[in-house]
């Protein structure tokens, strides 16, 4: 029986003080699969990833006269004075103390390195983010493989950025994707999020394909997908189709279109029921369930999405329910499928 879960399958798998001088950082000094074992990708919306936060301890810990060894004194100045009473805890208020710009950026990135603060796993800063190694293989992997699609859902107000990575790619590093007009800080970091904030929710996705398909019943998942040519493609029976929120020129023909937005309880809703029916003989970790849960509660609260339901079959033997949520601003996705035979 072909079905739209092989291929949704192929998908998913593409794809976290004062003027006391401190000691380097530790993290320059262990081997790289132990910084990977405790940090291998930022997890959370943050603008400096863990193997980075020697940039922080730089800023807040070197004395003063490290820091003008690297910056002009005003700048230092202004750094130690403002660490005095509140210690710098992201990159985006260093960048907007007086005298940083990026050109400054790139200086304490410099002297971080130069002082055994950040080592080689930290790539460095490029628009007022602070990169890894680890989260800059997942931005090439996904800016490479990303349909276009969902690149423009990630990217919603950087339309000529977006179209510009399609005609580009493919990217070998962050900073090249960095470098392409168009990107620039917002954009950046959300292709960041994308690449490397729903790893357990992968997982629990990986974990959901990967149960044997037998019997009259089963579910598929997706985490990246082409929501366009999967709703417009051909099939033998294809009905039920209605969505919400899509732009006037991207509803497809035939759809009933419903006034409200989804929200993270209907997602999660429509998420725990497909991991049920394919969890029916407990196959599946609990653990990676409540993980994969748990991420997508952090990914979807407060949040609207996008999206639509239908179904279809491919033979008069079988039929298929399939849902997709599309996140309205950071284009964060996820599809299910669940699928009945004779």
């Amino acid at each position: 029986m072909r079905r739209l879960g092989s291929a949704l399958l192929a998908m998913s798998m593409l794809a976290g003080c004062g003027g006391v001088e401190s000691e380097p950082s530790s993290e320059s000094l262990e081997s790289p699969s132990v910084e990977r074992q405790q940090a291998p990708l930022t997890t959370t919306d943050v603008d400096v990833a863990p193997e980075c936060q020697g940039l922080l301890h730089f800023v807040n810990g070197a004395s003063f006269q490290t820091l003008d060894e690297y910056l002009p004194s005003d700048v230092a100045t202004h750094l130690v004075t403002l660490r005095a009473s509140s210690p710098f805890v992201t990159l985006a208020q260093v960048a907007v103390v007086q005298g940083v710009g990026p050109a400054r950026l790139e200086q304490i990135e410099g002297g971080a390195r130069a002082e055994g603060f950040i080592g080689p796993s930290c790539v460095g800063i490029m628009d007022e983010l602070a990169v890894s190694t680890d989260d800059s293989a997942a931005m090439v992997s996904l800016v490479n493989t990303l349909s276009d699609s969902e690149l423009h859902d990630v990217l919603p107000y950087a339309w000529n950025g977006a179209v510009n990575l399609l005609s580009l790619r493919p990217f070998t590093s962050a900073q090249g994707i960095s470098d392409v007009a168009g990107i620039g800080n917002v954009s950046l970091r959300n292709l960041r999020n994308a690449a490397t904030l729903s790893r357990p929710l992968e997982a629990l996705i990986a974990a959901v394909n990967a149960v044997p398909q037998s019997g009259s019943y089963g579910a598929n998942m997706a985490r990246h997908f082409d929501w366009w040519q999967i709703v417009t493609g051909g099939y033998y029976q294809f009905g039920g189709l209605e969505c919400f929120g899509l732009e006037p020129n991207s509803v497809p023909y035939g759809a009933t279109l419903r006034p409200n937005l989804a929200n993270a309880a209907e997602v999660r809703a429509e998420i725990v029921s497909t991991v049920s029916t394919a969890n029916r003989h407990n196959q599946i970790s609990s653990s990676v369930i409540s993980a994969g849960l748990a991420n997508l509660d952090a990914l979807s609260a407060g949040r609207s999405f996008k999206g639509c339901y239908f179904s279809y079959a491919n033979d008069p033997w079988s039929g298929h329910n399939v849902a997709f949520f599309v996140d309205t601003v950071t284009g964060f996705s996820v599809l299910t499928e669940t699928y009945w035979s004779e």
